[in-house]
């Protein structure tokens, strides 16, 4: 027997969540958003951050640092898609930021 795989959530689950997450957007079977930091030490200071926060929870999104821009991307990889704790770390994220 596999590894327990998180349930999908169905697009009216994703579209209510991604009503309460300011700027993130669902792209596939991603959500994402792109944070504007003051300056590239800030960035960085918060990918170390989410990394704590991604760690705590077992569950890592893709980041990509440009400067004071870091896009953030989630989705749950063992479930081919989004799922709850794709929405909890985006939640968590947001009070980082």
């Amino acid at each position: 027997m596999g590894p327990m795989r998180d349930p999908l959530l169905d697009d009216a689950a994703i579209a209510a969540a991604l009503d309460t997450l300011p700027g993130w957007a669902r792209t596939g079977n991603e959500i994402e958003k792109t944070y504007e930091c003051a300056s590239f030490p800030a960035a960085i200071s918060f990918v170390v951050s989410v990394g704590f926060a991604a760690e705590a929870a077992d569950h890592h999104p893709d980041l990509d640092i440009r400067w004071r821009r870091v896009r953030v991307a989630l989705t749950t990889h063992d479930s081919d898609g989004l799922t709850e704790r794709d929405i909890a770390l985006a939640r968590t994220i947001e009070g980082i930021a």
